[in-house]
């Protein structure tokens, strides 16, 4: 299965205070690399954007005054995720926004089943410990220093990174078989079994490592 890290922006914390999305942001993983497949767009939430929300992603109304509307990107946004694992640090808030959004639209809402929530994994892996993005970045000395604003693209980037590392896949690899037990699990854990072609020397090989060896002992040690 594909998966898709997933970030949205809004124009504040709650949706049953009226808060709509301003901005979503999608990178495609295929076995855990980036490809080019990308979804982006900020939206017009139809309505103002709050001061802490302003002071957090920086999109002013006049910005957002004259960008699309939820329900004009909704089938092409479904269609971008349809079949995939949907990666999102601290999922609940993004995806209750995000079936706001779509019930309002009239469309059906995500499966929290094909969510798996970093802020999870990382606080059974981390108890006690700081699980921000920024400091999870700093914890795999990633270098967010691009991050100057929560912009929805720059998360997702910083998130893939994130990811790899906490599921210990330091070395995405094109062939490998993963397994992936409940998320709502608090035993969570994914592991990814991979292997690497051995390549064994050839008997002309052997006999020249056995000449280099003989000689270089005879050269250093018996002279």
């Amino acid at each position: 299965m594909k998966e898709v890290v997933l970030d949205t922006e809004t124009t504040g914390l709650s949706v049953k205070d009226g808060h709509r999305i301003v901005e979503i942001g999608c990178i495609e993983l295929d076995n855990l690399i980036p490809n080019s497949n990308k979804f982006h767009c900020y939206l017009n939430p139809e309505r103002k954007v709050s001061e802490k929300a302003l002071e957090v992603h920086g999109y002013t109304d006049q910005f957002l005054a004259d960008k699309k509307k939820f329900i004009d990107i909704a089938d092409d946004f479904l269609l971008f995720i349809k079949d995939k694992r949907l990666i999102i640090h601290n999922a609940e808030f993004d995806i209750t926004h995000l079936n706001n959004e779509l019930q309002i639209a009239g469309k059906e809402k995500i499966n929290i089943k094909n969510v798996i929530d970093t802020l999870d994994i990382a606080r059974n892996k981390f108890p006690g410990s700081q699980i921000s993005l920024d400091a999870l970045c700093k914890r795999y000395r990633i270098d967010n220093s691009k991050r100057q604003k929560h912009t929805a693209l720059i998360d997702c980037e910083l998130l893939t990174k994130v990811y790899i590392n906490l599921i210990d896949q330091k070395e995405p690899s094109l062939n490998f078989a993963s397994g992936y037990q409940d998320n709502n699990d608090v035993n969570f854990k994914n592991t990814i079994n991979y292997s690497k072609k051995i390549i064994k020397p050839s008997e002309k090989e052997l006999s020249l490592h056995k000449d280099y060896l003989k000689n270089f002992l005879k050269k250093n040690y018996f002279n």
